[in-house]
């Protein structure tokens, strides 16, 4: 490895921690102005959030209304919206400030190995959330909110009680981001894998070995995130369980670049492919 090949970081440890607080610095600044701005727009944000409920309501002949029954409960869900908005939003110049801290003690190599992996995992993220916004939330309100029944104009003995949906907007908002979340967390999956597999930790083989545990571990996944609706289950379990093929694909791809490299340099030979394949 030539000594251009790496950037010039000798910099003692105080510069490097004074580095640190800059970018730590710029990351809450972002964070905060970020967050104002959500808050101004807190409302609107609500509103788009609110959209699958409210449209199921007005099909069950309902108002598309939310309570709140605490007094303070209005102005801590625009916070909480405020902060959940203002980390979205300001999460590219956090995700910078932290490549601008890592990337001196990288090589040029590595550094162009992981620049992919930092544009594909806000974008997959994005789009996990957008899964669960458009397709999973319609059909969990929808089975939630066939618990509904009508009752009586005129109550009598015997008649069936009337079971309304009131929904608060703080629990309401919680469920929401719980799936957004959980959602755009399990899109990550490849950008996982495929990082691990860069560090030697997984391969491809031991991917596919253990198939039969993950679909297992993707299924009380499926259960626990998800409302108890098969269908729902069955939607996040056939998701989940593609993305883990597509990482098989995408860790073989990498398993093949690595033999390829090695065989290069003279350095693989059958140990070498046996212990690769008894790897997890």
């Amino acid at each position: 490895m030539k000594d251009n090949d790496i950037d010039d970081t000798t910099a003692p440890l105080i510069e490097h921690l004074a580095e640190l607080r800059t970018r730590l610095i710029y990351s809450v600044l972002a964070f905060t102005v970020a967050m104002v701005l959500c808050f101004v727009v807190a409302r609107p944000i609500f509103n788009f959030l609110a959209q699958p409920l409210a449209r199921l309501l007005v099909e069950h002949g309902q108002e598309p209304d939310l309570i709140f029954t605490g007094l303070q409960q209005g102005f801590m869900v625009q916070v909480k919206i405020s902060m959940f908005g203002g980390f979205v939003a300001a999460f590219p110049i956090i995700a910078y400030q932290m490549w601008r801290f890592v990337a001196p003690g990288l090589y040029r190599q590595e550094k162009r190995a992981f620049l992919p992996f930092l544009i594909a995992s806000p974008a997959l993220f994005v789009l996990g959330a957008a899964f669960a916004y458009y397709v999973i939330l319609p059909l969990a309100f929808d089975f939630f909110l066939s618990f509904q029944q009508m009752g009586p104009e005129s109550f009598e003995a015997g008649d069936e009680v009337g079971i309304q949906f009131l929904g608060t907007i703080n629990e309401y908002l919680g469920l929401t981001m719980k799936f957004v979340i959980a959602f755009g967390l399990c899109f990550q999956l490849p950008v996982l894998l495929t990082l691990m597999a860069k560090a030697d930790l997984v391969t491809a083989k031991g991917l596919a070995d253990v198939r039969k545990y993950a679909i297992v571990g993707i299924l009380t996944l499926a259960a626990i995130v998800t409302p108890p609706d098969v269908v729902t289950q069955v939607i996040l379990f056939s998701v989940v369980y593609g993305l883990y093929e597509i990482s098989i694909i995408l860790v073989r791809m990498v398993d093949r670049k690595r033999e390829a490299e090695l065989r290069a340099q003279g350095l693989w030979d059958e140990g070498t492919e046996e212990t690769q394949a008894e790897k997890p």
